[in-house]
């Protein structure tokens, strides 16, 4: 999602002074907020373990570049996006990820992406930074950071969509993922500046891995961080830095940018993953962490999590919420895959109507955190 959107929902996020018996008292609040920052900790680790095992799997590829090493650094790109996917619910407050001035997530998951911008594409063979030799003369990590959004917003050079890109290629296929050959990076193969493409590869994977770092630090427990300065907010702060994340994602980027977007304009363009189809893990990946913050749960580790806070002053405040998470879930689960084919259609064939059905289940969370929060003293202005 770009800044301004965030920034906008940020703005819009209110605490309340509210009055009578304080629902967050710290001796329960205390706890959530504890469990939060173990719980995004968790994800932190797990993601960039992925990360480097995507890493790793790159070098072995670009030292040579035959199919079956594409098709292993293919396999570990799919594995590294659920734990980032997940990890979104921990945005759009603010924090390490997405700080105005220090946050790396516009060169980590920044889409939708322009590909002729980093390499050549159909009807454009000699498109893109990979083949631009007087523009860009070296490649480097500095270069690619620095080329990242310049002169436009799907200018992206940077990031897991742009590994997903050279690694898959174009998507021409109906019924999968783009096809690009191994070869593209054999020098003498099939596309020129093959020794170019390799490098930008390794290159990219590296920044990606250096930037998944820095945030996962700022989470460790026991140091100086960012984490340490959370668990010491008021209650009302730190529960509402988190249901600003929750809703945010849950709102206008996953509902409505994410899917309404690519929904209303039948556009392949506008889905996120769009080169390797990964798009409907990734949204249930993102839906899987808003469920994961509330329920205070990170794969087989659970601790204390807002729905206790929920229980305490609303209990059936609290089964409908659990309710409608489940339900989010489910309903992007029967969305029959690819994503860029369900989209497509007349508004009554089965894809579109699983897609809009999915959509509605996310915006019908989005309102009940908002009341999850009203619960809670803190008004959630999420418009």
């Amino acid at each position: 999602m770009k800044k301004q959107y965030w920034m906008a929902l940020m703005a819009g996020a209110l605490v309340s002074a509210g009055c009578g018996t304080d629902p967050l008292e710290e001796s329960r609040a205390k706890p959530v907020m504890e469990r939060y920052a173990a719980l995004v900790n968790e994800n932190y680790t797990d993601m960039v373990t992925k990360a480097r095992e995507l890493r790793t799997a790159v070098e072995a590829f670009v030292a040579d570049p035959t199919e079956a090493k594409l098709t292993a650094a293919r396999t570990a790109w799919l594995a590294a996006r659920p734990a980032y996917g997940q990890s979104e619910a921990f945005r759009f407050y603010g924090g390490p990820i997405d700080d105005e001035e220090t946050g790396p997530e516009g060169r980590i998951n920044s889409w939708p992406l322009d590909e002729s911008y980093i390499d050549s594409v159909v009807g454009s063979p000699e498109a893109g930074i990979i083949n631009a030799t007087t523009q860009f003369p070296t490649i480097t990590e500095d270069v690619l950071a620095s080329a990242n959004e310049r002169d436009g917003e799907t200018n992206i050079a940077t990031g897991y969509h742009a590994i997903e890109f050279l690694l898959w290629g174009q998507d021409q296929s109906v019924t999968g993922p783009g096809n690009r050959p191994a070869t593209d990076f054999v020098d003498g193969g099939t596309a020129p500046n093959a020794a170019r493409r390799r490098e930008y590869l390794k290159l990219v994977t590296d920044l990606l891995v250096k930037d998944l770092e820095s945030v996962q630090t700022q989470w460790t427990p026991g140091a100086d961080n960012y984490g340490k300065k959370f668990t010491a907010l008021t209650p009302k702060e730190a529960v509402q830095r988190m249901l600003t994340g929750m809703g945010a994602l849950s709102g206008a980027e996953l509902s409505g940018e994410r899917m309404r977007v690519a929904y209303d304009n039948k556009d392949q363009e506008d889905e996120h993953s769009c080169f390797s189809d990964n798009t409907l893990a990734d949204l249930h990946a993102n839906a899987l962490g808003i469920q994961n913050v509330y329920l205070g749960r990170y794969g087989d580790k659970d601790g204390a999590g807002l729905d206790e806070l929920v229980a305490k002053v609303d209990p059936e405040l609290d089964t409908k919420m659990k309710q409608q998470l489940q339900a989010s879930l489910d309903a992007i689960q029967a969305i029959p895959g690819p994503f860029d084919q369900a989209i497509l259609g007349a508004d009554n064939s089965p894809g579109r109507q699983k897609v809009k059905a999915a959509i509605a289940a996310l915006q019908a969370q989005t309102e009940t955190l908002v009341d999850v929060a009203t619960a809670l003293g803190i008004e959630l202005n999420l418009e």
